[in-house]
């Protein structure tokens, strides 16, 4: 455990030294908290037109009426709830973005700088080595994604109708943010470590993040169109299913990461 915590250490010191990977994250992160800012605050003391004086947002008001954090808001709180909810959608991808992008600069960029193979010649386990790697990708995207939500919910108080933000602390707004965020983040993370282990290009392992960030995005537009509402059962169901997949995700890992190879043939 002690190695695995002294590699830890040594994948946190490179991202310090490399700001530059936490830059896609910060985009993510500016347009998921100023998003529903502009449309629930900005548009309507702009146009001077209430939210809640609109009727295609009615059907929010009447489904956030039967939410108990929302039962005690007026008309124009349950549209602002509504709209602050539905963007949380955005923070899952937080995590995954900046997971991809560390993962890939670990595992590609040490290649490249041919740092990974001292680490292979090492009696670090396969287990431990790819445990390092995934955990040192991992909780910077977790402490990336509670800062951003910790700032949309000082924003949300400061700017919303009074009682908004209790909503944004129900069990479905957590679901999403810590649960779902996290999961998918450790999909696309295990995905790139497995691509990452036969490339030696960057990009290439940042790609496969697109076949998770496509599913949130599809997830995101349903919601829009009103396909269907995201309830905490079905959020626990799609956190199952995340799980094994991540489970099966290791197993694989762990059977292409070949040590020999790395070392006689990446060069």
């Amino acid at each position: 455990m002690k190695r695995v915590w002294a590699l830890l250490g040594k994948e946190f010191a490179d991202q310090r030294q490399n700001p530059m990977l936490f830059l896609p994250v910060l985009i993510v992160a500016i347009v998921a908290i100023a998003m529903p800012i502009f449309v629930a605050v900005v548009v309507p003391a702009v146009t001077g037109e209430k939210l809640s004086d609109s009727s295609d947002f009615q059907i929010a008001v009447e489904m956030y009426r039967d939410q108990p954090e929302a039962r005690g808001l007026n008309p124009e709180g349950a549209i602002q709830a509504f709209i602050f909810q539905y963007f949380e959608l955005i923070f899952m991808l937080i995590p995954i973005t900046c997971a991809m992008a560390v993962a890939a600069y670990s595992i590609v960029g040490e290649k490249q700088a041919r740092a990974l193979e001292p680490l292979l010649a090492t009696p670090l386990t396969t287990m431990e080595l790819l445990g390092a790697k995934v955990l040192g990708s991992l909780l910077p995207s977790l402490v990336m994604t509670i800062g951003c939500v910790l700032i949309y919910l000082a924003t949300v108080v400061a700017f919303a109708q009074p009682g908004v933000v209790r909503v944004l602390l129900g069990p479905r707004s957590l679901g999403i943010v810590f649960l779902l965020g996290p999961l998918a983040a450790l999909v696309a993370l295990q995905m790139a470590v497995c691509v990452s282990s036969r490339v030696n290009d960057a990009r290439t392992a940042q790609q496969i993040g697109v076949t998770v960030i496509l599913p949130v995005v599809a997830l995101f537009i349903s919601q829009l169109m009103g396909a269907f509402q995201l309830t905490v059962p079905l959020i626990l169901a799609i956190a199952a299913v995340l799980a094994g997949v991540n489970a099966v995700l290791l197993v694989i890992a762990i059977r292409i990461f070949d040590r020999e190879t790395i070392l006689t043939r990446w060069k």
